[in-house]
């Protein structure tokens, strides 16, 4: 065996919130805007004409619990 002994050479230093709030705004954003398009995106609520936003995410809107019909 050896006579190793492993000791943490660096410390963990915390991120400030002023570099971690626009990633976290942008998540955030970015998360609302999904959520709109699989759980909203029909009918009197619809951004696009046609059928094609609620077509592409309908596996999903059923997989996360939305009703769509």
């Amino acid at each position: 065996m050896s006579d190793i002994a492993l000791t943490p050479s660096a410390g963990v230093t915390p991120i400030p919130l002023g570099e971690v709030l626009p990633w976290a705004i942008f998540g955030g954003l970015i998360m609302l805007l999904a959520i709109y398009f699989i759980g909203a995106e029909e009918g009197a609520m619809s951004l696009f004409s046609g059928t094609y936003v609620h077509e592409f995410v309908h596996d999903g809107r059923h997989l996360l619990g939305f009703p769509c019909h």
